[in-house]
């Protein structure tokens, strides 16, 4: 084989690879966007984790007076020793292994937290530990009871570490169900207790690999934050023998830019949801807002009321995927509330490449629950529209349980490569404004 052809056969392979390898990124771009054809930064495909390290020096809560024995509070100590540090230029708050614990902790700016593994931040059982502020609840600005995590307007606020943040929740559950049980009507802010963490107006969070548990109420609430990023964290709270009420895993408030990655997810509430503000004019309080561009992606969700819920306080949420996970005993993967109180969209949302079982594939239905139209004669508008199943395969006791209203609309719902295996098979297409069905497979038939 002479040079020449050698050079002419190794340029025209080279061209060829070029040209698979441009088809293949294009497809790639094409693929990678979010449900309104909007191409996914790069950042959310950047899943490097935080080196603890880089963000200043190691201060360990028990070199400054914090007691591991389970009983004394370390709030006041573990508190100074955070406003000391962010005095003297920041760094990172260590809890070493044992058990601390502590009522409210307000983390302040350049101050990070850090659980060694063993190590447990372990939340006051008394509610007098979390004196009331100006907090975020339930769609509303309002006074309440810090979470035991809090940072407000920290920016590059990070947990990490392989230790764990423990609510200490049973005495908040026990005095919940007995509430309900003296008033069935009674509100969940009604009975006192505090969430795990709160962050409020921060960019650029990283949580990473902590274990999150117990929680008294919500257990991760984000509130008009931007650029967060949830990576590799457990997240349990209990549904027997006390259910731990009310104990969402994430809570996304008025966020933006939002990655949930490699999370395990079990509690007696929804996993995760979506929440922005409530009421019959919520969408022209400057407190509320969207949550865009939220992925959530490569996660198992183990019991949960919804792996995903858009409500029951949310006004628009728009561009949420969720991608590559698996779901075990959720009683549904996906619930839309239909707040009558509320004017509600819900667009471009995908749910791609899931599997695995639960009480409900799809749910859809009004959420009543302590509305007030406040006066308003004509309940508002509430639209869910652009909503993408692809690729989902579950055993399921429902594949849809979907009840409407004259003030609800479901438009343009596709069906894309779904395989389901139920008891209550039926899909009521006229309840749709627009749907398409293309390899829908139920019980081995082809709708």
């Amino acid at each position: 084989m002479s040079i020449l052809f050698k050079r002419y056969f190794v340029s025209r392979l080279l061209v060829f690879l070029i040209s698979i390898f441009t088809i293949i990124s294009c497809q790639q771009k094409v693929r990678d966007t979010f449900p309104d054809g909007t191409a996914i930064p790069n950042w959310f495909s950047d899943t490097t984790k935080i080196d603890v390290t880089i963000l200043g020096k190691m201060y360990l809560v028990s070199d400054y007076g914090a007691i591991s024995d389970d009983s004394t509070l370390n709030t006041e100590v573990i508190q100074n020793l955070i406003n000391q540090v962010s005095a003297e230029g920041g760094g990172v708050i260590v809890i070493p292994k044992g058990a601390f614990r502590s009522g409210a902790l307000f983390f302040k700016t350049n101050t990070h937290l850090h659980l060694e593994e063993g190590g447990i931040l372990k939340g006051s059982d008394d509610i007098s530990d979390y004196p009331m502020q100006a907090s975020r609840m339930e769609g509303q600005n309002l006074e309440y009871f810090p979470a035991l995590i809090n940072a407000y307007n920290v920016p590059g606020f990070t947990i990490t570490g392989k230790g764990t943040i423990d609510g200490n929740g049973k005495k908040y559950w026990e005095a919940f169900w007995q509430r309900r049980k003296e008033n069935p009507q009674c509100t969940n802010l009604e009975v006192s207790r505090p969430r795990l963490v709160f962050i409020w107006g921060c960019d650029s969070v990283y949580i990473q690999d902590v274990h999150l548990q117990n929680t008294g109420f919500w257990t991760t609430h984000l509130y008009q934050c931007n650029y967060a990023k949830i990576l590799d964290v457990y997240i349990f709270a209990p549904r027997t023998p006390i259910p731990a009420p009310s104990s969402d895993a994430i809570d996304l408030d008025v966020c933006s830019n939002i990655l949930v990655r490699g999370c395990y997810m079990s509690v007696n509430d929804d996993a995760i949801a979506l929440k922005g503000g409530k009421g019959p004019w919520a969408d022209n309080d400057p407190d509320n807002g969207e949550n865009t561009n939220i992925l959530i992606e490569d996660n198992t969700f183990g019991f949960c009321h919804s792996a995903l819920t858009c409500g029951s306080e949310s006004i628009h949420n728009r561009n949420i995927l969720m991608r590559n996970c698996k779901v075990d005993e959720v009683a549904r993967l996906i619930h839309l509330k239909m707040r009558p109180d509320t004017p509600q969209k819900y667009e471009y949302i995908t749910m791609e490449n899931i599997e695995g079982n639960g009480v409900n594939c799809i749910y859809i239905r009004p959420w009543t629950q302590f509305f007030d139209l406040k006066g308003r004669e004509t309940p508002p508008l509430s639209v869910s529209e652009n909503i993408t199943f692809r690729n989902i395969k579950m055993k399921v006791k429902s594949f849809t349980n979907i009840g409407i209203t004259e003030h609800d609309r479901l438009q343009s719902f596709t069906f894309e490569n779904v395989e389901i295996e139920a008891e209550n098979p039926g899909i009521d297409t006229a309840v749709f404004d627009g749907i398409v069905l293309d390899n829908v497979v139920v019980n081995g038939k082809l709708l």
